[in-house]
C-alpha cells in the first residue's frame, strides 16, 4: 500500500475538497459513527435537517459522541437536541460548531477548551458532503450538483456502495488521463479523447463503440469537481444519463467509494417501468466501473508510470491533482500553468466529430 508521501504530491497527507461520507437516508437512522481522513467523526442530521459532521470525541472524558446505541439518553431519542447533539456518557452538548454550550449539571460557563472541530458539509443529490482540509480553510468552491437532480423527470440514484479498498486515490484519478486502459478494459477504445483542466476541475471527453452495448456509440464527458467527485454525462443514441463515482480517503492509502446513476423517465411522469429502467441502468454501469475496481485491488501502486507519448497526459492529470495537497497559497500558482485542453498524439479530438456532445458542465 502506497501512501501520499511515496507520490511526493505535497506537504499534506490527504487532499483539500469535497467528498461524500455517507448516503443521505442513512441519517435518517440516526447518529453515525464514521471514520474519513484518518480521524473518527461523528455525523448526524439535526432537527431542522442540516447534516452535522464533528470530530468523534467529547472533550470532557473522550467519549464518541456517536457510536453508542445503548445509553438511554441514546435509546430515549433525547440524544439530539435542535441541531446539536448530547454526548451519551455525560450529556454535555455539543452545537453544530463544536462548541459546548450546555452542561446538565452545571450552571457556570461551559469550558472553551472542550470545543471539537466541525466540518463544512451539504445534503445533495443524495450524498451527505463534507468539506475537508488540513489547513481548516472555508471551502473553495460549492459542493457539486446537477441541476437535473431537482428535474422531476429523473430518477434518482440509490447509491451502491462499493466498499474500502486498499489503493491510493492517485491511482483513482489516474483513470481521467488514461486513454489506453478503456479498450482492453472496457471493450471501448476511444474514437476521439481529450482532457481539459479547468482550476479545480479535471476534464475528459471520449467517445467510441460500446462491446458491453452491442457495439453502440457511447460519448462522454466526465469530470471530477475537485479530488474526490466524479460526474460524467453519457449519451448513446437518444439516451442519455449522468453517472456519480466518489472516493473518500479513510486513511492514507485506503479509500470508500459509492456509485450511482441519474437516468431520465421516458415520459414527463416516473413510472414503474422507468424505475426498473434505471435500476438496470445503474447495474450495468457499475458492472463496467466494477472492472476498474478489481484491476486496483490488484495491482501495484505506480509510483512511477513508464508512460508512452501516446498513453495519454498523465503527468498533466498527477500535477493537477498535486494541488489538493498543497498549501492554499501555493495550490493557484500550481494548477494556474495547467490550465488548457490537452490532446493525444494521433488521436482525433471532439473537434474532429461531428457528434462529440456538448459539455453542459455545472461548473
Amino acid at each position: 500500500m502506497a501512501v501520499a508521501s511515496d507520490y511526493g504530491l505535497g506537504p499534506h497527507t490527504f487532499p483539500r475538497g469535497w467528498f461524500v461520507v455517507a448516503e443521505s437516508a442513512e441519517l435518517n437512522q440516526g447518529p453515525r459513527a464514521v471514520r474519513f481522513f484518518g480521524r473518527d467523526l461523528a455525523l448526524y442530521r439535526g432537527q431542522s435537517g442540516a447534516p452535522v459532521l464533528l470530530d468523534a470525541y467529547c472533550g470532557h472524558m473522550g467519549t464518541h459522541l456517536a457510536a453508542s446505541d445503548s445509553a438511554m439518553i441514546v435509546r430515549n431519542g433525547e440524544q439530539i437536541e435542535g441541531d446539536s447533539i448530547r454526548c451519551p456518557y455525560h450529556g454535555w452538548r455539543y452545537n453544530p460548531q463544536g462548541e459546548v454550550d450546555d452542561i446538565p449539571y452545571h450552571d457556570g460557563p461551559c469550558p472553551k477548551s472542550a470545543s471539537i472541530r466541525s466540518y463544512p458539509v451539504v445534503d445533495t443529490m443524495g450524498c451527505i458532503m463534507a468539506w475537508f482540509d488540513e489547513e481548516g480553510g472555508e471551502p473553495d468552491y460549492p459542493a457539486p450538483s446537477l441541476e437535473q437532480w431537482e428535474d422531476p423527470r429523473w430518477i434518482h440514484w440509490d447509491l451502491d456502495h462499493l466498499g474500502e479498498l486498499d489503493i491510493h486515490p492517485q491511482e483513482v484519478l489516474d483513470n481521467m488521463s488514461d486513454i489506453r486502459h478503456l479498450g482492453p478494459t472496457h471493450g471501448a477504445p476511444c474514437q476521439y479523447f481529450e482532457n481539459e483542466v479547468r482550476d479545480h476541475v479535471y476534464i475528459q471527453r471520449q467517445g467510441g463503440p460500446m462491446q458491453l452495448y452491442g457495439g453502440v456509440m457511447l460519448y462522454t464527458t466526465t469530470w471530477y469537481t475537485g479530488p474526490g467527485i466524479l460526474l460524467s454525462k453519457q449519451v448513446w443514441g437518444d439516451t442519455a444519463q449522468f453517472e456519480l463515482i466518489a472516493n473518500t480517503p479513510v486513511e492514507d492509502g485506503r479509500i470508500k467509494a459509492w456509485h450511482g446513476c441519474l437516468v431520465r423517465a421516458q415520459g414527463e411522469t416516473i413510472t414503474d417501468e422507468d424505475r426498473e429502467i434505471a435500476r438496470q441502468t445503474q447495474a450495468g454501469a457499475l458492472e463496467a466501473f466494477a472492472t476498474d475496481f478489481q484491476i486496483w485491488r490488484h495491482k501495484r501502486p505506480a509510483l512511477k508510470i513508464m508512460a508512452l507519448k501516446t498513453d495519454g497526459p498523465f503527468k498533466v492529470g498527477r500535477s493537477w491533482y498535486g494541488q489538493f495537497y498543497e498549501d492554499r497559497t501555493e495550490a493557484a500558482e500550481r494548477v494556474a500553468p495547467l490550465n488548457g485542453i490537452y490532446h493525444v498524439p494521433g488521436v482525433e479530438t471532439p473537434a474532429d466529430r461531428e457528434h462529440a456532445i456538448d459539455d453542459g458542465l455545472p461548473i
